[in-house]
């Protein structure tokens, strides 16, 4: 997709922090920020992860809590249904 200069936004501070610090973590958290910074540095060039508050970012927590109920990773290529209107909204 060759997709450079994204900004992600998390709403876990601590997410956010263990993808910068690169402490060593051998549980399932630590596999996971692990494959993500290797993803990053690998697909994503000059793109950063920032932490945004939940309140600060509905459509980002809605996403995030619509994704606990796939069965696999997705790339969405319109925007999903369950944030639209929010997106809309935050433009108005």
């Amino acid at each position: 997709m060759q997709l450079d200069d994204i900004d992600f936004e998390v709403d876990s501070k601590t997410t956010k922090d263990a993808l910068y610090l690169g402490r060593e973590d051998m549980t399932e958290f630590g596999n996971i920020i692990t494959a993500s910074r290797s993803l990053l540095s690998s697909k994503f060039n000059n793109s950063r992860v920032e932490f945004v508050q939940r309140q600060a970012n509905v459509v980002a927590h809605t996403l995030a809590g619509e994704a606990t109920f796939l069965a696999s990773p997705t790339i969405y290529f319109l925007i999903p249904n369950c944030i639209e209107t929010l997106i809309t909204n935050e433009m108005l």
